[in-house]
């Protein structure tokens, strides 16, 4: 069966083995890459690391906290608004994480998930030829939201980075690369690059640009050969989807463009948010993707109703792209899962036959 679907990471479940035995064994054989669901605090994506990571840390100050629930701590936030706020301590050069490898918890949840996965695999409900897929923020992603003040940049991403890469090192030395897929999530620069943030500005400027597509330089060159490696770009979902609405894929094309290009390895896939517009022009810049020979899953399972249309859009500029939600769906509510999931039996379908 072609593997036509991607699953681009988190799915509202309790544990793994949920995911796994949910929506892995019955997409499984649809899919290259199989993620845990980023279950956990993951569903909230970078909110588990200003929580359990920046907040605390000796060389951070805490700004800001998601406001209580009725005098209760609450670390999810319901909004950017209401976002975690930190600033870099005075006299910090560099923010340091202790045990790398282990600190930011990726790498344990991976591990673990692993395990899973593995179990289910050999017990035959999960096909022979998935790989087991991480998905890990940028750590360009995982300090602008939170780190208002450019100054304080260079500390606070220099040392996550580091702490991130560790995590990486981590993963492949106890995960077999054959069964490995790393992804990596580039959701606040996708929002910054279509219509600035609010607190830098309505317009990126070029130097910020720079940096955006410079670390993946980085970030392809520590995921090994014999590891498939991808890159998701994204609108966001916090306070609901998408934060922004732009009028093209122009940017988000460059931007994916400019990453592949900027890779020292080979990249395996990459993936491109698509909104709810069945106007030809909105997909024309598809026509100037240039990936190399990477897979492009576009973001089209949304609003039913107007899949065909867009689908036949996105062929038309890019006869071979295949097919995933725009986002993760961990912050929808349980009660809403069945139905994303029947929307993408439905996809399947009329990708199929179409």
């Amino acid at each position: 069966m072609d593997k036509n679907l991607l699953l681009v990471g988190s799915i509202p479940c309790d544990t793994a083995e949920e995911v796994f035995q949910t929506w892995g064994a019955t997409f499984g054989a649809h899919l290259k890459y199989l993620p845990d669901g980023e279950v956990g605090d993951r569903l909230h994506w970078i909110d588990g690391q200003a929580f359990h990571v920046f907040n605390g840390h000796p060389d951070i100050e805490t700004l800001k906290r998601p406001a209580p629930d009725d005098g209760v701590e609450r670390w999810k936030p319901r909004d950017i608004e209401d976002q975690w706020t930190f600033k870099v301590k005075p006299g910090v050069d560099l923010v340091r994480f202790a045990d790398p490898g282990w600190r930011l918890g990726y790498a344990r949840d991976a591990i673990n998930s692993y395990f899973v996965f593995k179990t289910l695999r050999n017990e035959g409900v999960l096909p022979d030829d998935i790989r087991f897929m991480v998905a890990l923020p940028t750590p360009q992603s995982s300090t602008i939201l939170f780190f208002k003040d450019p100054a304080d940049w260079p500390a606070a991403q220099g040392g996550y980075e580091a702490a991130m890469l560790a995590e990486v090192e981590t993963m492949v030395r106890h995960i077999p690369h054959e069964d490995l897929a790393i992804q990596w999530d580039a959701a606040c620069e996708s929002v910054d690059i279509e219509f600035g943030l609010p607190w830098l500005g309505d317009e990126i400027t070029p130097e910020r640009y720079e940096t955006y597509v410079e670390q993946f330089t980085r970030l392809s060159a520590s995921v090994p050969d014999g590891v498939a490696l991808g890159y998701h770009a994204c609108y966001g979902t916090l306070g609901g989807w998408p934060l922004v609405e732009p009028e093209t894929l122009a940017k988000q094309v460059k931007f994916v463009n400019d990453a592949v290009a900027r890779s020292k390895r080979k990249v395996d896939f990459v993936h491109l948010p698509m909104l709810d517009r069945s106007d030809p022009e909105y997909a024309t810049p598809l026509k100037d993707l240039e990936v190399n020979d990477a897979e492009v899953y576009l973001g089209l399972i949304h609003n039913m109703e107007s899949f065909s249309v867009r689908l036949a859009n996105a062929r038309r500029c890019l006869p071979t792209c295949k097919i995933a939600a725009p986002c993760g769906f961990g912050r929808i509510p349980p009660i809403q899962v069945q139905a994303v999931m029947d929307e993408h039996k439905e996809a399947l379908e009329i990708y199929a036959s179409n």
